[in-house]
């Protein structure tokens, strides 16, 4: 079976454009998350998010398509690659893409194919010259997770070669209203797995991962399994045992043939909602892993959505190749009944394996690992 490298990756947030701005962002301790005051909401909200003219929409492109291409632009510097083969792929993850237009256009059917997902993939795929058909990752939050999994399983049956991995979602009044709606928005920064916590904060952005079987674009760190579960629970609520999270895990373990020992750093959900920190908990228990060092980058990012997941993997192949792992801002006591090890301080050690996790709506969850390449 083919191994699968991480040939070349991208964060473009408020924090930063580039990984590196990103990670560097984060080893000082800034975050995102800023209260804001604007038409998206009656009431002042914590979020992570542009400036109102950054990558504002234009006569091509709206903002989640653009957020795409400045990602993929980034990651494909330098790499060699040309988008323009028979062996290379483009998979889009978002939950919401241009679903922000219903708030501004008339309601036509043109706008419904304007909102559809796979148009976006469409243009931003003729904007790279892809010659293979776009593939569309939208299954709520795991959907950035989801991607990276379907990205490497493309690979390892032969399929392609190489899987550009991009997502993106961006924050509007109709995503805010709805997270409102079951009040779910923290009145603060939100502050997973801590006592504390009272709910979530959104942010925006996009990330991007490169993937290939070819050798000559080893750098050093390698997709070694992941795997999806579901809860069959609630369309909303996650289960209430975690086992089915810890199934998507074990999974993940087993193809990357590894044991729990064998991890080093999980890179959590960590949405700090009353019942997915304590779902997610159990899972890690269940799975061997409560005493391994955890982090979520909620607190810097909030959460992105269908680009959390691909955000929060691109800083875990950061803390891979610096030895360094992020605390998890905000979290000051361990506030799950199922205590795990959350990283609280910025800390240097020696790793090779990361877990990282998502869970999300519908009950959907997902698992992927990264490893240093032997």
């Amino acid at each position: 079976m083919a191994g699968v490298y991480i040939v070349s990756d991208n964060i473009t947030s408020p924090l930063g454009t580039t990984t590196a701005d990103n990670f560097a962002q984060l080893k000082n301790g800034i975050s995102g998350v800023r209260l804001h005051n604007n038409s998206m909401s009656d009431t002042s909200f914590y979020a992570s998010l542009f400036g109102d003219d950054t990558f504002a929409d234009n006569v091509q492109h709206t903002k989640f398509e653009q957020l795409l291409i400045a990602s993929i632009t980034n990651a494909l510097e330098g790499t060699g690659l040309e988008p323009a083969g028979s062996k290379t792929a483009l998979i889009i993850s978002s939950t919401k893409g241009n679903i922000s237009l219903l708030e501004t256009e008339v309601h036509t059917p043109e706008l419904n194919k304007r909102i559809a997902l796979h148009n976006s993939a469409k243009l931003v795929a003729n904007h790279f010259g892809f010659i293979t058909q776009p593939i569309v990752v939208s299954n709520a939050c795991i959907s950035g997770i989801l991607g990276t999994v379907t990205g490497m399983r493309l690979i390892e049956s032969g399929q392609y070669e190489t899987v550009i991995v991009s997502g993106a979602d961006v924050i509007s009044k109709f995503i805010l209203s709805g997270f409102q709606s079951f009040n779910a928005i923290s009145s603060q920064p939100c502050k997973p797995f801590d006592a504390d916590r009272d709910g979530i904060t959104l942010g925006e952005g996009a990330a991007t991962i490169i993937l290939s079987s070819n050798p000559k674009y080893n750098r050093g760190i390698r997709v070694m399994g992941g795997a999806s579960s579901n809860d069959a629970n609630h369309i909303s609520a996650p289960s209430r045992t975690g086992e089915e999270l810890a199934q998507a895990i074990n999974a993940s373990l087993k193809q990357a043939g590894l044991s729990s020992s064998d991890i080093d750093l999980i890179s959590a959900h960590g949405t700090a909602t009353i019942y997915n920190d304590e779902m997610e908990a159990k899972a890690i228990t269940l799975a061997g892993l409560q005493t391994t060092p955890l982090n979520s980058l909620k607190g810097f990012y909030g959460h992105t959505l269908g680009a959390a997941g691909l955000i929060e993997s691109i800083i875990s192949l950061q803390s891979l190749k610096q030895n360094i792992i992020i605390p998890t801002a905000g979290f000051n006591q361990i506030g799950v009944p199922t205590p795990v090890n959350v990283c609280t301080e910025l800390t240097s050690q020696p790793l090779k394996n990361i877990l990282k996790t998502a869970s999300g709506f519908g009950g959907c969850n997902g698992a992927v690992i990264f490893s240093k390449a032997d």
